[in-house]
């Protein structure tokens, strides 16, 4: 039997890469080229969502330093996202994070950053389904020039209601498959883009304004981080930021669908650095628009107004834009609900891959025979995500604000276990390849890593604090902190339990721990695995 295990695949599918030994899932190839994974990608970072999320918390913390946050919060994207590109080259696997740190550093490692990515999903797709249903509700009112309506999605049960609608929309789009899904966001993408840069111009113009008192022309020091106050403010205002940037990888988990690069760097990596560098541009130019509009007071629209800070473009919307603010609130809606549809993809090829190789139930693994979606772990992660965002929109009156704080808490955790591994997985082959690939490779992504891990570690322990996030808390204890603590304690015990069923992955017989140099050729494993 091979040190790689094909377990019980179909032998239809269980065929391997050129290099890594992984193998694949059924899942269907050749579907998605650049352009197609670049509007995923975008749609599940989700601008227009995103912004009126993370923009209020960022300035509760560093006031107006909050592009330069958005700025710094970029570096280590981009320090990760080279090691992503240099491990999905190496492994293309829709497990992403669960299989590389896997094969890096072993079976527990790899199984709690594979829980580190989709406790991350989870808390996005519950905040995401709570800003369609208020920008749904706003939408309403503003058509129909009654702002009572908008109200109506401070009514819990409702609330409740209606995101579990469009949890329940979204999850049947991404069941149909990746061509119906690229096909809705690409609608949905143009739009939001384009309302967002007539927004963000539009502040910058109001800013100017001398009838706006809150307004302010941006200053160079906005772009500095050495202006933050303190090093625990740096910290949560990157653990925020790091929000802002998260699920550009997801296009590196359609690795198995997209279509073969004529060139040496892969149709899903050209689309992934592509993506993180519109990304920047277009978040830091529009905190930089938001911060000069509306400065950091707590006035009815200022930053500093806890009111609004869960969702800022809601309360600037008109101001900024007039009768037009209508377009604001739809750009927003379609953003958050695409996103759910396209965020899904994710945690569900994340789960496939964990249950293709035994690190959890055989039973998530199941493709649809017609449309080639992984269903099951799709509706099971959707269905996770609607109790959990449920269950919050009851305890916390800020759910949305706790949830992205805490969403940051898990993204550096699981995006700093990756980002180690291309340091770890490349550390004798580099070397031997030249320097750049060992600045590429190991240095870093190793820095990328180390960064991430730390402002972990500082906003964990700073949202225990009662006062963190929006000051819930449950017995004094911050509840950011709780829903951190809670989601990795609550992975930890589930892995501990798949040990008893799966003790072959846990043992390294399915994946096992291994480094670039020392990586078994695709047909000796092939051969070995069929002949096993």
């Amino acid at each position: 039997m091979s040190k790689y295990d094909l377990g019980d695949a179909d032998p239809a599918t269980r065929t391997l890469d050129s290099v890594s030994g992984i193998s694949k899932k059924g899942l269907e190839s050749g579907t998605v080229g650049v352009m197609g994974a670049l509007v995923i990608g975008l749609s599940v970072c989700a601008p227009a969502y995103t912004l009126t999320s993370a923009i209020g918390p960022a300035a509760s913390e560093v006031g107006y330093q909050t592009p330069a946050i958005f700025l710094m919060g970029f570096l280590p994207m981009l320090l990760v996202a080279i090691g992503y590109r240099a491990l999905n080259t190496a492994m293309p696997d829709s497990g992403t994070s669960f299989t590389w740190a896997t094969r890096a550093f072993g079976p527990w490692i790899g199984w709690m950053a594979g829980w580190g990515l989709i406790a991350a999903t989870v808390l996005v797709l519950s905040n995401l389904a709570g800003i369609a249903v208020e920008f749904l509700f706003q939408s309403i009112a503003i058509i129909a020039d009654n702002p009572d309506i908008a109200l109506l999605s401070g009514n819990k049960f409702i609330n409740i209601a209606v995101c579990l609608g469009f949890m329940a929309v979204a999850t049947f789009i991404s069941y149909r498959g990746m061509t119906s899904t690229k096909i809705f966001q690409y609608i949905t993408v143009f739009f939001q883009v384009a309302v967002m840069l007539w927004f963000a111009t539009a502040m910058f113009i109001g800013a100017a304004d001398p009838a706006n008192t809150e307004g302010r022309m941006p200053e160079l020091s906005w772009f500095n981080p050495l202006e933050v106050s303190s090093f625990s403010a740096f910290a949560a205002g990157i653990a925020v930021s790091i929000f802002v940037y998260w699920g550009w990888d997801t296009v590196l988990t359609m690795g198995e669908e997209t279509k073969k690069s004529k060139g040496r760097v892969s149709t899903e990596s050209k689309a992934a650095m592509i993506l993180v560098l519109i990304l920047v541009v277009m978040y830091v130019g529009t905190a930089a628009a938001t911060v000069a509009y509306a400065g950091i007071g707590d006035g009815p629209t200022g930053l500093g107004n806890s009111d609004i800070a869960e969702n800022v473009f809601a309360a600037l919307a008109h101001p900024v834009m007039g009768p037009a603010a209508i377009f604001l609130s739809l750009a927003i809606l379609v953003s958050a609900m695409a996103s759910i549809n396209s965020t899904a993809i994710s945690p569900a090829r994340t789960l496939l891959a964990m249950s293709h190789y035994g690190a959890i139930p055989a039973s998530i693994k199941k493709i649809h025979p017609k449309h080639k979606s992984p269903y099951v772990a799709l509706f099971l992660s959707s269905i996770v995500a609607s109790v959990f965002y449920a269950i919050m929109r009851f305890i916390s009156e800020d759910v949305l604000w706790d949830t992205i704080t805490a969403l940051g808490m898990m993204v550096c955790f699981y995006y700093g276990i990756t980002a180690l591994a291309s340091t770890w997985y490349f550390r004798k082959q580099a070397p031997r390849e030249g320097f750049g690939s060992v600045l590429s490779k190991v240095i870093l992504p190793g820095l990328g890593g180390l960064l991430l891990l730390v402002v972990f570690v500082q906003t964990t322990i700073d949202s225990l604090d009662p006062a963190a996030g929006s000051g819930s808390n449950i017995a004094g204890i911050g509840l950011v902190g709780l829903i951190g603590i809670v989601m990795l304690g609550l992975g930890v015990v589930l892995m501990l339990i798949q040990s008893r069923f799966s003790p072959r992955f846990f043992k390294g017989q399915v994946l096992s721990t291994t480094d670039a140099t020392n990586d078994t050729s695709a047909m000796e494993l092939f051969d070995d695995g069929l002949d096993g």
